[in-house]
């Protein structure tokens, strides 16, 4: 059984932590330079001065890429430990594996079927 003593600690870290990051946030605000000027207020975009407005809308396809990327990119981060303690898992974690992996193929072959993947 623990007590809540035992947390005394970590509450003490977390407090510390805290203080110090507020501290810094006023002292920065406190004494750092205030020059504002019509250079330093405008918009920057990597060398580039910005050019029309920023709400124009763009094709959903990068964000369905980006979208995707992670998804598969979460099956492997669930495979490795599976391939770690393969022996281990025996038959049951086999077949625990293809469902997972039959899911997300299932998946990827509606994305295909869909024209998902198709840039124009």
């Amino acid at each position: 059984m623990s007590n809540p003593i035992d947390y005394a600690a970590i509450f003490i870290q977390f407090l510390v932590a805290a203080g110090f990051i507020v501290t810094t946030m006023l002292a920065t605000h406190w004494i750092g330079p205030k020059r504002k000027s019509e250079k330093k207020l405008d918009n920057f975009e990597c060398g580039i001065d910005s050019q029309g407005n920023a709400r124009l809308p763009f094709s959903i396809k990068y964000f369905l890429t980006a979208i995707l990327f992670v998804m598969f990119d979460v099956e492997v981060i669930f495979m490795y430990p599976w391939a770690v303690n393969f022996k281990q898992l025996g038959t049951f974690g086999f077949i625990e594996m293809l469902l997972f992996t039959g899911t997300l193929l299932l998946g990827f072959f509606y994305i295909i079927k869909k024209g998902a993947l198709k840039w124009e």
